[in-house]
């Protein structure tokens, strides 16, 4: 893994496309993922984005951008203007493409940096998607900007496997996970458990009631219409779809979505988000 300090210019960026009706900006403290050869790694999204990885194999490369706090610090003023004018609101999504709690996290401080200047100079809300229970390291700063602004945080655990065949293990494990989503909850923070990508799922009536003990709803997405691409087309060029019909031949459809979209709503009535209003934190029925 080859990883880097880097300057950022600025740290909030405009949001477009499958982000424009989740949040005024994104936020990305660092580019790549040390996770990227983890079981997450092998479906995401942000392994096919040019700008980010700018040839370099995905997986290999952690760009720390070291001063995101003074970034942010600089511009949040008229970012905030420009979305309220705009948007409506000023929010923020922590983060779109790398995780915001990689492994480097713990020394480079990034993140907790960048949550430091948004404590001083909150949003109006704020969504943290994370793949890996490290979240808890900011467990008091999280605590105390919830109290500043609308904060949720999305803690993704994609199945109750932990891998597919074929597959490498992930960032960390079902159970961390669960873990740090009832660890968060106890906290008093808003937490939604993202199925995303939605993989098969051996249990869905235990795995649907365990997120209902841990979370304030669920997000179901498939990479069909997640990835951003016509019919899932970025993820079926990744070993993930071989991954899921090793295990569920009819996984890589979207009738698989709403079959487990059908058995979440019994266990989370009115808390079942799918695919994009998911993530904009627009839960109901059918």
């Amino acid at each position: 893994m080859n990883v880097e300090r880097v300057s950022v210019r600025s740290i909030l960026t405009r949001t477009s496309g499958f982000l424009a009706s989740v949040t005024s900006h994104s936020a990305q403290p660092y580019r790549g993922c040390s996770f990227g050869r983890s079981a997450c790694g092998v479906g995401c999204y942000a392994r096919h984005n040019r700008w980010i990885t700018q040839g370099r194999p995905w997986g290999e490369f952690l760009d720390a951008r070291v001063d995101a706090d003074r970034s942010y610090r600089t511009h949040v003023a008229r970012e905030r203007a420009w979305a309220r004018r705009a948007r409506g609101e000023f929010s923020i999504f922590l983060s779109s493409s790398t995780d915001p709690f990689v492994p480097q996290e713990r020394t480079l401080r990034v993140t907790h940096s960048l949550l430091l200047a948004m404590l001083d100079e909150p949003p109006d809300a704020i969504v943290v998607q994370t793949h890996t229970d490290r979240v808890l390291d900011e467990l008091d700063t999280l605590r105390a900007l919830a109290a500043r602004c609308r904060l949720r945080v999305h803690l993704s655990i994609e199945s109750d496997l932990d891998t597919l065949p074929g597959l490498p293990p992930p960032a960390a494990s079902v159970d961390r996970r669960f873990a740090a989503a009832s660890a968060l909850k106890a906290a008093g923070l808003r937490v939604v458990v993202t199925v995303s990508p939605l993989w098969p799922i051996a249990d869905p009536d235990a795995f649907f009631a365990r997120i209902a003990a841990c979370a304030d709803a669920v997000v179901l997405d498939h990479f069909i219409e997640g990835d951003g691409s016509r019919d899932g087309a970025r993820t079926r060029s990744t070993a993930l779809p071989a991954a899921i019909a090793a295990v569920d031949s009819g996984a890589n459809a979207l009738a698989h979505r709403d079959r487990m979209a059908a058995i979440a709503r019994r266990h989370l009535p009115d808390r079942v988000g799918v695919n994009i209003d998911g993530f904009a934190g627009r839960f109901g029925g059918p």
